[in-house]
């Protein structure tokens, strides 16, 4: 069965993205997708998007860029989405061929009925370019001062990694990341090594939005946890992606893209080998290790959801 490339287009205005309802009589119809269409013989993904959705939505697309890559194969049918970002266009969407089309929020999108495909899009929708991960604890004090001002820098998805706490010192920083959640609006995933030292396994505190895996614990699981909203796994290989993929998690880092001073001995994927498991990965994923906010355009140039990283994005407030 051949694969059909199919390109897509994740339509930006704001905080809403732009959607289409499938007619009832195609394949996935009545069901909800990002606008976009075949590509024709010859034709790039880049080239492809604004002839496709000139003729879906009657708008120019003047700026994109990759976001996801995603094959997938349905009983009758082999797809390859080639999803692009697009963040400025020229001209009013209107539904050209009669498709229904609707503004939405991004936290509303899994509220709407998409192709199976499609899933891992609504992720990468909702997933910000920049996923920070907390180094541990030296004074409880100083850390939340430093979360404070990371967040206030622009990070608003942050995985709490931390050991050196007591448990009395735990109980007394889950209020600030309570008030710190509902004051920004961040999303904290928290480590699994963490969840298994502070809180146990089945007793995730409600001011966390998900668990992020070791890569240790990936490997003992055989299905998605229960009452997880966001699953992440910390992957470094493509065994271990697969892997993650199996158990249904919504996001990976990949890791170390470069050489880093924590794991010096580690040795680094360099960027062909991970732009290669980028492209084959069904999930959206984190470039991890030794990574910059520069190194930013070159990840998603390649289709990764962006940068993960301590150092390079966490917030020192060391007086």
């Amino acid at each position: 069965m051949k694969r059909i490339h199919v390109v897509a287009a994740v339509i930006e205005c704001g905080d809403e993205v732009l959607i289409a309802r499938r007619p009832d009589h195609v394949h996935q119809g009545g069901k909800w997708e990002f606008p976009g269409g075949k590509l024709e013989a010859g034709e790039s993904a880049a080239d492809g998007l604004v002839r496709e959705i000139h003729e879906e939505l009657g708008i120019s697309v003047t700026a994109s860029q990759p976001l996801i890559r995603i094959a997938h194969d349905y009983p009758d049918k082999q797809v390859l989405l080639d999803v692009w970002r697009v963040t400025a266009f020229a001209g009013e969407p209107t539904g050209v061929e009669g498709q229904d089309i609707r503004w939405v929020a991004r936290n509303a999108l899994r509220n709407f009925e998409f192709p199976a495909a499609n899933v891992p899009i609504v992720a990468a929708v909702q997933l910000p370019p920049v996923y920070v991960i907390s180094p541990d604890v030296e004074s409880l004090g100083r850390f939340v001062e430093a979360l404070e001002a990371t967040i206030a820098s622009g990070a608003r998805l942050i995985q709490i990694r931390v050991f050196a706490l007591t448990p009395a010192e735990w109980r007394e920083l889950l209020p600030a990341l309570r008030q710190l959640r509902d004051r920004f609006g961040v999303t904290f995933l928290l480590n699994s090594a963490t969840a298994q030292r502070f809180v146990g396994n089945d007793d995730l505190p409600g001011v966390f939005a998900g668990i992020h895996l070791t890569s240790v614990d990936l490997q003992a699981l055989n299905q998605r946890p229960v009452n997880c909203q966001w699953l992440a796994a910390s992957c470094h290989s493509r065994e271990e992606i697969e892997q993650a993929e199996r158990i249904g998690v919504d996001f990976v880092t990949l890791s170390p893209v470069k050489q880093t001073r924590s794991h010096p001995d580690a040795q680094p994927l360099g960027w062909e080998q991970f732009a290669q498991w980028v492209d084959s990965a069904h999930v959206p994923v984190y470039g991890l290790g030794g990574l910059q906010m520069e190194d930013l355009p070159r990840l998603q140039s390649v289709g990764a959801q962006g940068a993960a990283g301590i150092s390079g994005f966490w917030v020192s407030t060391v007086r």
